[in-house]
């Protein structure tokens, strides 16, 4: 299920507060962060985030085609290896 409309976009507040200290500071250091549910506002664009996966952070750039999406979509938590492979059988006789 979506989330309620009347309710709005969920924001996390804390990223919300450190992205408006590094735009009165004028630093454009990443800012680490675990809150993958969190939805891309335009005030984001421009930024660097770290997004924790489970097991490291990966730094993501959010431009304006980010905007709507969840921070958890640009950090993948699975690691694909590739579909079954094709194993070399060797016929002998019995």
């Amino acid at each position: 299920m979506s989330r309620s409309n009347k309710k709005g976009p969920y924001i996390d507040e804390k990223l919300l507060k450190k992205i408006q200290r590094q735009k009165d500071t004028h630093r454009r250091e990443p800012i680490k962060t675990w809150a993958r549910a969190c939805q891309i506002p335009p005030e984001f664009v421009g930024h660097t985030f770290q997004i924790h996966n489970g097991r490291t952070f990966i730094e993501i750039y959010i431009t304006e085609a980010m905007v709507g999406h969840r921070l958890g979509e640009f950090a993948p938590t699975r690691t694909f290896r590739g579909h079954g492979r094709i194993v070399k059988r060797l016929i002998t006789k019995t």
